[in-house]
């Protein structure tokens, strides 16, 4: 358990740590050289994504959060100390956007899974009052197909009442056995309250370790 507590605290250190926005990307020319191990963040529009990430890093203002679904555009790729990239993916799943937009944002977010080999980890978040959608389902059958490790992050798990969260743990955990690139393990989070934090740092510094 102490060790256990020293690598988390080494991994709080890590992510409070020296922060540098590097670019946001709409398209893939504009992605930097992979020279460093990277995570990257997705999920539905107003997921609370932003709000997550931003908790992680203990800042305010890293990733811009918004009431209005689909504010994050494009990859924005953050440099964490040189150790490694965080990558904020662009939400998906918002009627509002066109279809013109929802193109672009499908083949951006395809190719870059598929073709980035210093990308070590996806955590796909899943609003736990909603569970799986089919639009999350599609990204976790791209992960598939890239074989991108990735890991199922449930947030706002304090807006949820424990019995329901529960019924959706084991929807996802047995819709996970269909998935070859998934980690079994969900991880249940909460920005506002700082729920589930120092694990997923932890397990964000381990896959690029």
């Amino acid at each position: 358990m102490e060790d256990n507590a020293v690598e988390k605290e080494k991994a709080r250190k890590i992510f409070a740590g020296n922060c540098d926005f590097i670019v946001g990307a709409d398209v893939i020319d504009r992605i930097p050289p992979d020279t460093l191990p990277e995570i990257a963040f997705v999920g539905r529009s107003n997921v609370g994504k932003s709000s997550l990430i931003n908790a992680l890093t203990n800042r305010n203002a890293l990733a811009r959060t918004s009431h209005t679904p689909g504010r994050t555009q494009q990859l924005n790729f953050f440099n964490l100390g040189d150790k490694f990239l965080l990558v904020d993916m662009p939400g998906y799943g918002y009627a509002k956007v066109s279809k013109e937009m929802k193109r672009n944002w499908k083949k951006l977010i395809n190719t870059y899974l598929k073709g980035r080999a210093s990308l070590r980890c996806v955590f796909v978040l899943v609003d736990s009052r909603h569970g799986l959608k089919d639009v999350d389902k599609e990204i976790m059958e791209m992960l598939d197909i890239a074989a991108v490790p990735y890991r199922i992050v449930l947030t706002k798990i304090d807006k949820q009442k424990k019995e329901e969260a529960d019924k959706i743990r084991i929807k996802i955990e047995t819709e996970l056995k269909k998935h070859a690139a998934a980690f079994p393990t969900i991880y249940e989070t909460s920005s506002e309250r700082k729920i589930g934090l120092e694990e997923l740092r932890l397990v964000a510094i381990k896959a690029v370790s």
